[in-house]
């Protein structure tokens, strides 16, 4: 067997990755094993370590096509005809946010994605801002400010997909008005603002 990692876009690769994807979402991180990978994937068991040698590097390269996505997701909004709540939608996203909670889990056990996860965590943030800036430019919509903007987003977001795993409704419509109005005046407030987004 070569030394030489396989192709990265082998079919088999991928769906080892999308196999581990959908058992976080469905059981959780811990219920990943190479077992459970290779049964859902389809191939024998001994492939998920020829195409990654630990399970640090199978969750990364969950983690990493996720973000990455979330990310190119995040571009598309910026040049959206309403880019704030086109970013509203890329992070409140239920199915993303329940993935990155499981994440955030994994990253108290496991230096390797906890580093990982602040990197992206970090670039994604600081894109945010940047969008949230350029779209607001001199106007003044009232609410916190974009750095803060970028966080308030990132924790609503996951109350709400750890409230909806748990069952909990209480005050969300409530919250979601809020979110809406912010956006409403933000609309009407930048309307003016130039359109194109800065390049990343």
């Amino acid at each position: 067997m070569s030394d030489s990692p396989p192709a990265r876009d082998s079919g088999t690769r991928t769906a080892l990755i999308d196999a581990a994807n959908q058992l976080m979402l469905e059981e959780g991180y811990a219920a990943v094993t190479t077992r459970k990978v290779a049964a859902r994937a389809g191939v024998n068991q001994a492939l998920v370590y020829y195409y990654f040698r630990t399970m640090d590097e199978l969750f990364l390269a969950v983690f990493r096509r996720g973000a990455e996505a979330s990310l190119k997701r995040m571009e598309r909004a910026a040049r959206a005809d309403d880019p704030l709540r086109a970013l509203w939608q890329v992070s409140s996203e239920p199915r993303d946010s329940a993935l990155t909670i499981e994440f955030i889990a994994l990253a108290n056990h496991r230096q390797a994605v906890r580093a990982e996860l602040a990197s992206y965590t970090r670039r994604f943030r600081e894109r945010q801002q940047e969008i949230i800036e350029h779209v607001h430019g001199s106007g003044d919509v009232g609410g916190p400010t974009p750095a803060a903007m970028t966080v308030v987003t990132a924790a609503l977001s996951r109350i709400l997909a750890m409230d909806g795993m748990l069952g909990i409704t209480a005050g969300h419509d409530e919250v979601l008005t809020l979110i809406e109005e912010y956006l409403a005046r933000a609309a009407q407030s930048d309307s003016g603002a130039p359109s194109s987004s800065p390049a990343p």
